[in-house]
């Protein structure tokens, strides 16, 4: 049974030898026909790839989660736009303008394997329990949201919080969707992890350790 640290490999290479898009499908759709969906090691999820996730057009991740940081380290964090080329995985660019007192607009110019994708978020501000993105003008897909909450944690532990994240997009391409959809778990994950060291390195080690509280992808 294939992993996705192999597929990577794969599809990086074909990557690099053509951007065809049917070279590249028929390559992803030979190898990942019967890939099996996911399985339970030790109580631990593991994904893997299947034929229909690379079929779809739009996905979801939502992931909660109880860390040792309050809600103000946390929105103090993640609201930084202006700062995420400096920390959040594939940004390049990060500008802020439009400013009023629900939020501002955002214009990214995010590097994503083998993309490059200039756009301009709505991001929505509720100090300290929301920070949202939304897109709806990518040259790449017809929507991308970014939402972050953050609910008290621990009633015994102040500098704690629950973190409700969530990241949803569809592409208009099928093809970007292929592309996209083979690394979507993994940037999900380096992308809350981003912000979790951000805090660490601002603020210190957390009170307690983490737990994820639900985790779901589609």
């Amino acid at each position: 049974m294939l992993k996705i640290g192999i597929f990577d490999i794969r599809v990086i290479s074909a990557l690099n030898n053509t951007l065809s898009s049917t070279a590249v499908l028929l390559r992803i759709s030979a190898s990942y026909a019967t890939v099996c969906r996911r399985s339970y090691t030790n109580g631990i999820q593991r994904s893997y790839i299947t034929f229909n996730d690379l079929r779809k057009k739009n996905r979801r991740y939502n992931k909660k989660e109880l860390v040792g940081y309050s809600m103000q380290d946390m929105f103090q964090v993640v609201s930084d736009v202006p700062n995420y080329f400096k920390f959040v995985p594939y940004v390049k660019r990060s500008n802020v303008h439009s400013e009023d007192t629900q939020g501002f607009k955002a214009d990214l110019i995010v590097g994503f394997p083998p993309f490059s994708e200039v756009y301009t978020s709505r991001v929505t501000l509720e100090k300290p329990r929301l920070v949202k993105s939304e897109c709806h003008d990518g040259r790449l897909f017809k929507y991308l949201l970014n939402e972050w909450r953050f609910s008290p944690g621990l009633k015994d532990i102040p500098n704690s919080c629950v973190i409700d994240f969530k990241v949803a997009f569809e592409f208009k391409s099928l093809f970007h969707s292929n592309i996209a959809n083979i690394f979507f778990d993994l940037i999900c994950t380096q992308m809350e992890n981003a912000f979790i060291h951000e805090v660490r390195r601002r603020n210190g080690p957390p009170s307690i350790r983490s737990h994820v509280l639900t985790s779901q992808r589609s």
